[in-house]
C-alpha cells in the first residue's frame, strides 16, 4: 500500500516521498467507487433518468458522488497532516495544491472546452464559468486542510469525536450556522436577466429579457433562493453554469431537444451555478466530516474500535439529518442544505465503514482492485473520461469529414439504434 493523497488521486508532499506512511485500501477503493459512480450517472443518466441528479428537492444515486469525493478527500487530510512541523510551509502548500486543483477545474468546466459535439475550444473570458466540480473539492480541501494544520486535535483519549476535536466541530457548527443565516435571512428582490434570442440573425439587439419576480425571504425555490442572488451578485450572471438540472422539472416543459417552453416560468431559463458561493460553506462541512473520520484512521489502531465510532456517528448524522428533513429543511444538492450534507456524509461514512470491513479486515483485494485501481488515477480519470477530453480527443482523427470519426459511429450505430 502506497501514500495517501489529500484530493482526488492528490499532489505528492516531498516530504512523503521520502518517508511513506501505509496507505489505506480501502481509501482507494472508496475514491474509485466514487469515480465509477461518477462515469455511470454520466453516461447512463441520460438513459436512466432515475439515476440521473434530482432536479431540485430530493437526492438520487448522482447527488451522492460530490459528497463522496469531498469525504474521501477530508480522511486523506488526517493522514497527510498527521505530524506537522511547519505550519507556515504546510498552509502554503495546500494552498498551492488547491489553487492548481481550483483552475485545472477552471480549464476542464469553465467553456474552454466545447463538448463532445464540436472539435473547436476556446472561451470569451466575460463568459467563463469560475465555479465547478474541481473547484468546489479544492475549497473543500482548503479549509479542512487549515483546520487540520492550525486547529490540530488532542491525543485520541477515547473521549470521542466531540470533545477530541471540539475546534473543528466549532468550525463545522459556524459555517453551518452562515449559511443558514444567508439562505433564509437574505431578501431577494425581484430580478431580471437577458438572453440572446434564438431565432436571431446575432444582431446584440436580438435579445430577450425575462423578469423572475420574487421578493421573498427564505425562499428555497429555484428562482428565488439567495444562494442564486448572491452569485449573480458577485460573480455575475454570465459566469454561472447556463444549464442547470431544475430545468428537468415539470414547470419548465423542456423538449427532447432540450428548448424550454415559451409557457415556462422565466427562471427556467436563468443561469444557476450548483457549485456556487454559499453551497461551498456546507461543501467545507463535508470535507471537515471526513476530516474526523480520518483521525479516527490515524489515532486508533483496533479495527473493532474504529468501526465502532465511524457506525456511530454515520448513524447519528443519518438520523440528524433526516429528522431536519422531516421538519422542513429539505434534501437538495443544488443548495447543498444541511440536512442533504448531514444524509449525503452519513452515506458515505456507512459505504466507508463497509468497504475498510471488505477490503482492509477481510482482505478482500482482489475483487475490489478495479476500484483500487481507479481510486489510485482518480484525477486523471477524472481529466480524460468524465470531463470527456478522451472523446473529444478521439474526434480529432476523421476520415474525410470531421462528421467521419469514431465517436460519431459508436453514437449512430449503438445509442441512435
Amino acid at each position: 500500500m502506497a501514500d495517501f493523497e489529500p484530493l482526488l488521486d492528490g499532489i505528492r508532499d516531498e516530504e512523503a516521498e521520502v518517508k511513506r506512511p501505509a496507505r489505506i485500501a480501502s481509501l482507494d477503493v472508496f475514491r474509485g467507487l466514487s469515480v465509477f459512480l461518477m462515469m455511470l450517472v454520466d453516461y447512463v443518466g441520460a438513459i436512466f433518468p432515475s439515476i440521473a441528479h434530482s432536479p431540485w428537492h430530493g437526492v438520487r444515486l448522482a447527488d451522492f458522488v460530490m459528497p463522496f469525493f469531498l469525504f474521501a478527500a477530508g480522511v486523506s487530510l488526517a493522514l497527510v497532516y498527521k505530524k506537522v512541523t511547519n505550519r507556515v510551509e504546510a498552509t502554503w502548500k495546500a494552498m498551492l495544491r488547491a489553487t492548481n486543483l481550483f483552475f485545472l477545474g477552471v480549464l476542464l468546466q469553465g467553456g474552454y472546452l466545447h463538448g463532445i459535439t464540436s472539435l473547436t475550444y476556446g472561451v470569451n473570458i466575460e463568459r467563463i464559468r469560475w465555479l465547478g466540480i474541481l473547484q468546489r473539492i479544492s475549497i473543500g480541501y482548503l479549509v479542512a486542510a487549515l483546520c487540520e494544520i492550525w486547529l490540530p486535535c488532542k491525543i485520541w483519549r477515547r473521549t470521542g469525536f466531540f470533545k477530541d476535536h471540539y475546534s473543528h466541530w466549532c468550525v463545522m457548527v459556524s459555517l453551518s450556522a452562515i449559511y443558514l443565516g444567508l439562505l433564509y435571512g437574505l431578501f431577494v428582490p425581484d430580478w431580471q436577466f437577458i438572453l440572446p434570442d434564438p431565432m436571431s440573425s446575432g444582431s446584440s439587439n436580438d435579445s430577450n429579457v425575462y423578469k423572475v419576480s420574487c421578493g421573498v425571504r427564505g425562499d428555497l425555490g429555484p428562482g428565488c433562493n439567495s444562494a442564486g442572488m448572491i452569485d449573480r451578485y458577485i460573480i455575475g450572471l454570465d459566469h454561472l453554469y447556463a444549464k442547470p438540472v431544475y430545468r428537468n422539472l415539470k414547470q419548465c416543459n423542456i423538449s427532447n431537444n432540450g428548448e424550454v417552453s415559451e409557457s415556462s416560468p422565466p427562471w427556467c431559463r436563468a443561469p444557476f451555478d450548483p457549485e456556487g458561493i454559499l453551497s461551498s460553506l456546507t461543501a467545507a462541512v463535508t470535507c471537515i466530516i471526513g476530516l474526523q473520520y480520518g483521525h479516527t484512521l490515524a489515532q486508533v489502531q483496533d479495527h473493532k474500535e474504529r468501526l465502532y465510532n465511524w457506525s456511530l456517528f454515520s448513524v447519528s448524522m443519518f438520523a440528524l439529518g433526516l429528522f431536519l428533513a422531516i421538519m422542513g429543511i429539505p434534501l437538495n444538492k443544488s443548495l447543498y442544505t444541511v440536512s442533504y450534507v448531514l444524509i449525503s456524509s452519513a452515506s458515505a461514512g456507512f459505504t466507508f465503514c463497509a468497504l475498510y470491513l471488505l477490503v482492509d479486515v477481510h482482505c478482500y483485494r482482489r475483487s475490489t482492485f478495479p476500484l483500487e485501481w481507479m481510486g489510485r488515477h482518480s484525477l486523471s480519470i477524472f481529466i480524460l473520461i468524465a470531463s470527456n477530453l478522451a472523446v473529444i480527443t478521439l474526434q480529432g482523427f476523421y476520415w474525410t469529414s470531421p462528421e467521419n470519426n469514431i465517436i460519431h459511429w459508436v453514437v449512430k450505430r449503438f445509442m441512435q439504434a
